[in-house]
């Protein structure tokens, strides 16, 4: 069952399975075949390629719904030709890493998010 918070304030907070309205979630086929290789050195716990890969996700933006500290991760989707870390990432949410509640790909650098569906 979902149950959905904080609807008066303009913010809904998932409690139970993760809802997100239509247009705003990918299927894992449809990552880029780096999203899908991020994807799963999550679910087999790493290893990861960058130092930052596993680093609590702030959540600052406030598009993900809202959690305590230390719930979400971050993980770096390699970006071809890009001479650093890119703008692509993966953040998953979780009281285990390897084994998150959800997870969601961002392209743009946290600037919008898609939720990840099998």
């Amino acid at each position: 069952m979902l149950v959905l918070t904080g609807l008066g304030t303009g913010l809904a907070y998932a409690r139970g399975p993760v809802w997100s309205p239509p247009g705003t979630t990918v299927a894992v086929t449809e990552l880029p075949p780096q999203g899908q290789r991020t994807y799963a050195l999550v679910l087999r716990g790493g290893p990861f390629p960058y130092d930052k890969d596993g680093a609590v996700f702030g959540n600052r933006e406030r598009l993900l719904p809202r959690e305590r500290r230390g719930y979400y991760r971050e993980y770096t989707v390699d970006t071809p030709g890009a001479g650093n870390r890119g703008a692509r990432r993966i953040i998953c949410g979780g009281l285990r890493p390897a084994a998150p509640n959800a997870c969601w790909y961002t392209s743009d650098h946290y600037a919008s998010f898609k939720r990840i569906v099998p």
